[in-house]
């Protein structure tokens, strides 16, 4: 199920686009918002444990390990 997210940060993502490409980075401005497919989980963190969520988008792309924190639910 997709869900349309909006970015409460201004940051740079690594994106996956298949297995055999090099990672591309793409710059998410504050307020924009994506439809995407998330896979939560958590990652131990040096100050503890951190809910992350991988971010699977409508065009195939895929962004990993971002904070929940960094983004809300529109829908």
């Amino acid at each position: 199920m997709f869900h349309i997210i909006e970015f409460t940060e201004e940051l740079l993502v690594d994106l996956e686009t298949s297995p055999k490409e090099w990672l591309e980075q793409m710059r998410i401005h504050r307020g924009t918002q994506l439809q995407a497919q998330l896979k939560p989980y958590v990652v131990q963190t040096r100050s503890g444990p951190v809910e992350v969520a991988d971010l699977f988008f409508v065009n195939g792309t895929t962004a990993r390990r971002i904070p929940f924190g960094w983004f809300s639910f529109v829908d």
